[in-house]
This record gives C-alpha cells, sequence and structure tokens, in this order.
C-alpha cells in the first residue's frame, strides 16, 4: 500500500509553469482549428459540419485567440470567415490540395471567393499544405497554381510545408508573399525531447531564414502531442504539451516573430489513421470542448491520480485477499516465496491499473481498439488475482491444450480456465502489439502497462511452481519465438532513449519466458 501511494503521488505531481500556455489575458496570435466533433471526419465526403457548431467553436477560441488557421473549404468549413468575423477572430484561410484536380478547382474557386467576399477577415491564403511531402503535386505546378490565385486575391498568398521540403524546393519563395514552415520537434527525423522543443523551433527558424532573404518566416505550425506513443526521446504527455506550447509562445513574443500553433481542438478521427499520437495535439479536448490548461492551474499528467491509486489499492487488497482465501481452503505452506511473489504481483498492479486503464482511454479507438484493449485489461486485472490462487496453491502455468486442446488434454477446472483465458488473451494481443510494431510502428502504442500486470504474475508462478515433466508445445515456442523476434528488432529500431520501448521489450522476454517453459 505505501509503495502504491507513493508512486502515484510521485506520478500526480502537478507542475505550474512560469508562463500559463494558455491565457485569456494573453491572446496566442493564431491556432489552427479544424470543427470535426465526435464521429466526424474529414475522410467522408458526407460529413457536413453545422453553422451552430463553428460558431460555438469560434466563440470559445475568440477567448484566447487573435486568429485561426483552417486548412479546406468543403464539408461546411467554407462557413468559418463568415461566422469568424462576428466572433471577431482574423482568418488564415487553407485550400486542401491533392491528386484530385477536379477537387483542388472546387477548393480553389471557393476560398477565391471567399478571400473577396470576407477581405477584413480572411488575412492570407495558404495554398496547399503538405502537398510536396504527401508526394501529391510537382513543385512547378504549385508555384504556377499560386501565382494564379496570387493575381485574383488582394491578400497575401503562401504555401504550408515541413521546413525541410522549403530548402530543397526553394524556387516556391518566388511564388510566395512569405514562407510558411512546419516544425513539428517530435516528428523530426531525429526526434527533439520537449525541453529542447523551443531552442530547436528558434534554430529551424533562423535557418530558414537565412536561405530565404527578404521573405518573412512564419511559422504555420508548432506544437506537441499531449497522448501516443514515444519516439525516442521525445514523450508525448500533458505536462510536455504546455511546456513546449508556453516556450514557444513566450519565444516568439521575445523574438518578434509569427507562429501558428498545431492545434486547437484534439482531433479524434486522426486516431484511427495516425494512431493515438495524431488525435492529441489540441489544446482543447474533442469532445468536451474544455480547455487542457486553465491559466493559474498546475498541470499534472495524471489529473485523476487519486482515483487511480485508491483503484490500485483496492486491486492489491484483492490479489491479497485472493492469496489469504486460497490458503484458508487448501492449507499448506506456502513458503516466503509464494507470499513475496504475492505482494509483487499485488504491488505491480495496484501502480499500473491506473496507468493501464487512462492509457485505455485515450489509445482506443472505434468498436474494435476499445473490445480488443478492454479485453486485455480485464486479463491483466484478472491475472494477479488468479495468479495469486495459483502461487498458493502451488499450481503450475497452464499450457494451451490444456484449455484448447483434445478430450484427455482439457481442463476441467473452471478456475484453470479462467486463468488460462487471461494467458491466451495476454499472449494474442500481445503477439498483435509485437507484429504491428515490427512491420507498421509508426503510429502503434507501446502495451506496456497492461502486459506488465499480466505478465508478472505468470513469471512468478513459473519460477515458484515450475511445470512438470512434458511435451514443450508447438503453439507457445511459435509465440515465444514472436516475441523474442520483436524485442531484436524494436531495440535497433526504437533505440535506447525510448524507455516505453525499452519496458516493453522486457514484458516480451518474460512472457516468452514464461511461455518457453510450458509443458504438454
Amino acid at each position: 500500500m505505501g509503495a502504491i501511494a507513493a508512486t502515484w503521488w510521485w506520478l500526480g505531481i502537478p507542475v505550474s509553469l512560469v508562463r500559463a500556455p494558455i491565457d485569456p489575458n494573453d491572446k496566442v496570435q493564431c491556432i489552427s482549428y479544424a470543427p470535426f466533433r465526435n464521429n466526424q471526419t474529414s475522410l467522408s465526403p458526407a460529413t457536413q459540419v453545422s453553422p451552430e457548431q463553428i460558431a460555438e467553436d469560434l466563440a470559445q477560441l475568440a477567448k484566447i485567440s487573435h486568429c485561426i488557421r483552417t486548412y479546406a473549404t468543403d464539408l461546411g468549413l467554407d462557413q468559418i470567415p463568415g461566422l469568424a468575423a462576428k466572433a471577431g477572430l482574423k482568418v488564415i484561410q487553407g485550400i486542401f490540395l491533392d491528386r484530385d484536380r477536379k477537387k483542388n478547382a472546387t477548393q480553389v474557386e471557393t476560398a477565391i471567393r471567399l478571400a473577396r467576399q470576407y477581405p477584413d477577415t480572411i488575412i492570407a491564403l495558404v495554398v496547399g499544405n503538405e502537398v510536396l511531402l504527401r508526394k501529391e503535386m510537382a513543385a512547378s505546378d504549385l508555384a504556377a497554381l499560386i501565382r494564379s490565385i496570387k493575381a485574383q486575391v488582394s491578400v497575401p498568398v503562401t504555401y504550408a510545408e515541413v521546413w525541410e521540403f522549403w530548402l530543397s524546393n526553394r524556387e516556391l519563395s518566388d511564388a510566395v508573399d512569405f514562407v510558411t514552415i512546419h516544425i513539428l520537434p517530435y516528428w523530426e527525423n531525429i526526434p527533439i525531447r520537449a525541453d529542447l522543443a523551443a531552442a530547436h523551433a528558434d534554430e529551424i527558424r533562423r535557418q530558414v531564414a537565412a536561405a530565404f532573404p527578404g521573405k518573412e518566416i512564419f511559422i504555420g505550425e508548432v506544437g506537441w502531442p499531449s497522448e501516443g506513443r514515444m519516439r525516442e526521446s521525445a514523450l508525448p504527455s500533458r505536462v510536455n504539451q504546455a511546456r513546449v506550447v508556453a516556450e514557444v509562445l513566450d519565444l516568439a513574443r521575445r523574438e518578434h516573430f509569427r507562429v501558428n500553433l498545431f492545434e486547437a481542438y484534439d482531433e479524434g478521427w486522426k486516431r484511427e489513421i495516425e494512431g493515438t499520437v495524431g488525435g492529441s495535439w489540441g489544446l482543447f479536448d474533442s469532445e468536451q470542448r474544455t480547455l487542457k490548461y486553465p491559466a493559474g492551474v498546475p498541470i499534472s499528467n495524471f489529473p485523476y491520480w487519486r482515483l487511480q491509486m485508491g483503484s490500485g489499492m483496492a486491486l492489491a487488497i484483492l490479489v491479497f485477499g485472493a492469496a489469504l482465501l486460497t490458503l484458508r481452503r487448501k492449507p499448506r505452506d506456502p513458503g516466503v516465496a509464494a507470499w513475496l511473489a504475492v505482494g509483487v504481483s499485488a504491488t505491480t498492479a495496484g501502480i499500473l491499473f491506473g496507468v493501464a486503464a487512462q492509457r485505455l482511454v485515450y489509445e482506443s479507438y472505434g468498436t474494435g481498439g476499445w473490445l480488443v484493449w478492454g479485453t486485455l485489461l480485464v486479463a491483466a486485472t484478472a491475472s494477479p488475482v488468479f495468479g495469486a490462487n495459483a502461487l498458493m496453491s502451488g499450481r503450475a502455468p497452464s499450457s494451451f491444450l490444456e484449455l484448447l486442446g483434445p478430450k484427455g488434454y482439457h481442463t476441467e477446472s473452471v478456475l484453470v480456465t479462467m486463468h488460462g483465458l487471461a494467458l491466451i488473451v495476454t499472449v494474442v494481443v500481445g503477439t498483435a502489439a509485437a507484429l504491428g510494431l515490427i512491420f507498421d510502428p509508426r503510429f502503434i502504442d507501446f502495451p506496456f502497462a497492461p502486459l506488465t500486470m499480466a505478465a508478472v504474475p505468470f513469471v512468478a508462478m513459473t519460477l515458484i511452481n515450475p511445470p512438470t515433466k512434458g511435451i514443450r508445445p508447438l503453439a507457445e515456442s511459435i509465440f515465444a519465438g514472436i516475441f523474442v523476434a520483436a524485442t531484436i528488432y524494436m531495440l535497433f529500431n526504437e533505440g535506447l532513449e525510448n524507455w516505453q520501448s525499452l519496458w516493453t521489450c522486457a514484458v516480451f522476454i518474460l512472457l516468452a519466458a514464461t511461455l518457453l517453459r510450458a509443458r504438454a
């Protein structure tokens, strides 16, 4: 109980920043805005955002910003400039471009109309967003389109792109009125730590300014995710997001350059294509539209840490209760080692349950995601409870054959069956994550918390109550091989600065060792 309480007290310690990331008394220059909520997504042509929904957002954003940046003119977004004018907001109007030339023409036509209709509201047009990065248009065609639009509007015209692509396509600078660069330290080829992000942004801004003398360098996107997987030493978190935003805004004020924050609201729909991190760049929550960091309120990565601590303590009590109940029904001397194993399992589960539950909320997307990660959390919660029973009764871990095998192998014990199902869920979901981290790791989260909760009791059982002699089952050997292969790959691919990766690798090895000890 002391270990659980101390750990959660440490995890929940709030941080007070010198400058609040968002302060109504000190509005930000500009912030990226997309109006999509709940099940709305820009991926569906059927999406149509209502003016009431946009007006509600803009009334809120007008309290903290002078300006908003948009990215397209379809799906109801063409209503934004008119509603922004009523809210007292300026607009940097985006024009979305891709390979669909017909759709591009519609976007351009609408943006030109809006720029003419709202000359006092739209302060610039952004012709395309990271089109070169996505390789959807040649630089020469893009420059020609920019020049064509400039001839038809009276507002400044620019193009927005990741800073490296500006340096490799310098001819584009002649077509734009100012250079708009994106600096996202988390997504750099060599990820930048949060405490170095503001200095990195300033260094890049100066580098690009030296390459384009006479042109204003506008930072069109800069920010940090509040949730998601680590990239080397770059850790998404609430505290890190608030710190990066606050330091960048302070730097912009001191150095007198324009900056647009990315972004206003979390965009939950992006998790479908970009994982947890893709939907976690907002300074407001996606569903409730509440500000994550109210001015004057200390910031914690675990704002509900007391609830998480209490639930962890309750789980630890349940684990010890299972051990005592088993010992009462089956009198034997389990020994100090078994009690120590129960204590380690209870403490591990008590600490990590709150972490796993919080990550479940942010990392689950859609029915399938909630089903998979919810099932894993249930298995991880059950594992130390059933493990305590097994440790006290001297029962060895069951093999898959005992649960899924033919008659003669199959167990008749309901308790053993439920415990075995927890192992199967842990191994199957863990294997899916391992394969994802090998073949498509960019947006895959590290499920270190629930996997650790589940793995520790099984490892303890293997050490204290080793399996009897028998044949090593093939299924367990295959799964163990996948975990070992994933570990080797992740160590090279993720690097040694990513503690989430290293932790997950350690759990994979524990699971592999447990599976290799199985006998049937």
